[in-house]
């Protein structure tokens, strides 16, 4: 598939489940619980990060490990959540490493993770990081395997979980897509 096509396909199904999850604008007649309001606002949120993060995957997929690189012609953990952090989620930000990176934001349980949350593992002395995707799954650049899309349940990464962290809301004011300008702005 042709990369302005793949543009186009990741546009329209944004588009589609952005005007899926809108109101028409009447009120229910039924009080809304706030706690139901603020969760489905999160959820809605969450699409054009997910998007960014697939977008991202594409981009890298693959990619070699380089211990310090930050292209695409090689890259080591903090290089790529450095380059999301910098490409799609449009943080101005100098190059970060994992110890930069781990006292940023705040910290959540497992069971809170959402898309886009940072997750770190402890490996032989050293730490290691990733962005949490979905259905407990991480992206990482992978020593082994380059850039990589992993499962938090395997039995590796288990016993090597260290902590998870979530960074703020107004650290990321848009959302870039593809790297030809395209993008979606995020306001709170």
């Amino acid at each position: 598939m042709n990369r302005k096509l793949a543009q186009t396909l990741l546009l329209v199904s944004f588009i589609t489940l952005v005007g899926c999850s809108s109101s028409s604008g009447k009120k229910s007649a039924t009080a809304q619980d706030p706690a139901d309001a603020s969760a489905q606002d999160e959820q809605a949120d969450l699409i054009p990060v997910i998007a960014a993060l697939h977008d991202q995957m594409h981009t890298w997929h693959g990619t070699p490990y380089e211990w310090g690189g930050t292209k695409l012609s090689g890259v080591d953990c903090s290089g790529f959540v450095w380059r999301t952090l910098k490409d799609r989620f449009n943080l101005p930000v100098e190059r970060l490493t994992t110890r930069d990176l781990i006292h940023m934001g705040t910290h959540v349980t497992p069971t809170q993770l959402r898309p886009g949350d940072l997750v770190f593992f402890r490996i032989n002395g050293g730490m290691h990081v990733g962005f949490y995707d979905t259905d407990r799954h991480f992206l990482h650049a992978s020593t082994s395997k380059g850039v990589i899309r992993s499962s938090l349940d395997n039995p590796y990464w288990q016993s090597v979980f260290y902590q998870a962290r979530r960074l703020k809301k107004e650290y990321g004011a848009g959302i870039t897509l593809n790297n030809d300008g395209m993008s979606l702005s995020q306001r709170n």
